[in-house]
């Protein structure tokens, strides 16, 4: 969880329009759960995108208003998501951190419900997770009615229960199923000696050969994850420090330990997520990621990259500016990772010009572990739960060839919202892509393009709408990686306010978000200095 008031120098901009190299080739463990309790009634829908409010996403959770960033405390109980969220119940910017809480069935559809845990003068309610604890070991509910305990980070005020401005990690548990929250008398229930102002961001994964969970945190400021074990979710021990590898030119945040299974094979390896800003591949806040083992002690990294190399060599889990603090939903079923991250960027969140609300989070995404040329890998799509409600509606299609020029897609492609997939064989042209929301004489616009000769995946906001709200709104994002057999594939899922693009079954992802005009509802593909075939499908949201 970053507060403003925490970030470091920046690296240059020009790390927002650097080419990443990928390979387009032709891909949380809990214990098991036992009896929970109902989850809560659902709040009503809150507001939809209209004219008066242009840039509300439809498909994506956001608050009805106030502030909102990171996602906390994601859960998976008694058949509903839970996502609980730094939120600021008294304005629309950074402040008063406490958690939101939203519900959904389908991570499509989220239902605002009662702030869960809320700021004081005492203590800020920063980021952290939630698990079921099925056996009751904490003793904080019963064996028949097992409790929610969310670990998080307490950011002390004035008279709190360590120095002002101190970070310790605390517990507070439900026994309503996430309805209402208590805090753990004994907090907080990890502290550093001496204490210390960037300890934060708590992390459990079940570690099954030990039969304890593993605690990632951050000393953010000195790029260091600290590793702990517990048996009760209460009381932790020491394991590990990970450190001295990867992109450097931050904080380092919200990290997470995942064992995932390799692809095709029944290898098993460690991942570790971890959010940097900033720092990141497209300048301000990004994710990398770390491929490696774990002992139960140490988790060590393989072919990573060393602290001073290029943020090319780093494995990053998004290139685009908007995707930072993704977490995985804790007993989410289908066996894959289940992420949910925030679309935002610290280089110009608290500017964005949304009202009376500001943040959202990006499509739920499911993770994929490969083994690729040179180390492994991960591949990102958008999880199934979500994904199955996205392609629920009637597909319109269109084939078409253009020829150094452009062809608008019509009105079946004109929604603010949708679904598209995209297909693009350049032929003879050296440029092609698809301008989305753009104006009637199509000056304007989101443009999406693949150079051919260069392999460059191009996401250009430049001249897409409203960025006159900050200098640091960087103007496009790529990477590079060429397809196997010369066809790109994109899955593009466009809403209000944002865009992520797919390419080539999440080998590579950039999601950004942008601020059109209301009326700028049009569609077109374009090839330059050539030929291009174009196969276009797409679902209105």
């Amino acid at each position: 969880m970053t507060s403003p008031s925490h970030h470091l120098s920046r690296r240059d901009l020009l790390a927002a329009s650097a080419a990443v190299v990928v390979s387009f080739a032709a891909a949380s463990c809990t214990p098991p759960r036992g009896s929970e309790s109902p989850t809560p009634a659902p709040a009503s829908r809150g507001p939809r995108p209209s004219a008066s409010d242009p840039w509300r996403p439809a498909v994506h959770l956001t608050a009805e208003k106030n502030w909102l960033n990171d996602p906390n405390g994601l859960v998976y109980h008694d058949g509903t998501y839970h996502a609980f969220y730094q939120y600021n119940p008294r304005g629309n910017s950074w402040g008063n951190m406490s958690w939101g809480h939203s519900t959904s069935k389908d991570l499509v559809h989220w239902e605002q419900q009662p702030v869960a845990m809320e700021a004081s003068v005492d203590e800020e309610i920063f980021s952290g997770c939630i698990v079921v604890d099925t056996n009751n070991a904490s003793g904080l509910g019963s064996a028949q009615n097992p409790p929610l305990v969310a670990l998080y980070t307490s950011a002390y005020g004035k008279n709190g229960a360590l120095p002002q401005g101190a970070q310790a990690q605390s517990a507070a548990y439900s026994t309503d199923g996430g309805t209402t929250w208590q805090k753990h008398r004994g907090n907080p229930v990890l502290n550093l000696e001496p204490t210390n102002n960037n300890f934060r961001d708590p992390k459990v994964t079940w570690y099954e050969p030990g039969r304890y969970w593993v605690m990632t945190t951050v000393v953010a400021d000195a790029q260091v994850v600290k590793l702990f074990k517990s048996t009760d979710l209460l009381h932790w021990d020491f394991l590990s420090d990970f450190s001295g590898v990867g992109a450097q030119g931050g904080l380092w945040e919200v990290p997470e330990l995942l064992q995932m299974s390799v692809e095709g094979s029944t290898a098993r390896k460690w991942v570790m997520l971890l959010s940097i800003n900033p720092g990141g591949i497209a300048g301000g806040s990004g994710m990398q990621y770390f491929v490696g083992e774990f002992d139960g002690t140490r988790f060590m990294a393989e072919d990573a990259a060393a602290p001073d190399a290029p943020l090319q060599e780093s494995q990053w889990l998004d290139y685009g500016a908007d995707y930072y603090a993704a977490n995985s939903v804790s007993g989410a079923p289908g066996g894959k990772p289940v992420l949910l991250g925030w679309m935002g960027n610290w280089d110009y969140a608290q500017h964005v010009p949304t009202t009376p609300w500001r943040g959202a989070m990006a499509i739920p995404r499911e993770l994929t572990l490969v083994r690729g040329e040179e180390r492994f890998e991960l591949r990102s799509g958008i999880a199934a739960a979500a994904r199955e409600v996205l392609e629920r509606g009637e597909e319109t299609s269109k084939d078409l060839t253009v020829s150094s020029g452009s062809e608008d897609l019509g009105t079946d492609f004109a929604a603010r919202t949708q679904l598209i997939d995209l297909e693009l064989d350049l032929g003879t042209a050296r440029e092609a892509g698809i301008l989305l929301r753009h104006s009637p004489d199509a000056q304007d616009g989101l443009r999406i393009s693949y150079e051919k000769d260069s392999g460059t995946l191009k996401v250009d906001r430049s001249n897409a709408g409203t960025s006159n709200f900050s200098e640091k709104f960087s103007p496009y994002h790529q990477v590079t990686g060429r397809p196997a057999d010369g066809k790109v594939r994109l899955r593009i899922l466009l809403d209000t306010s944002s865009v992520e693009v797919f390419a080539q079954d999440g080998q590579a992802v950039v999601t950004d978000t942008f601020f059109p005009d209301w009326d700028h509802v049009g569609a077109s593909v374009f090839s330059m200095e050539g030929e291009t075939a174009f196969a276009v499908r797409s679902r209105a949201l």
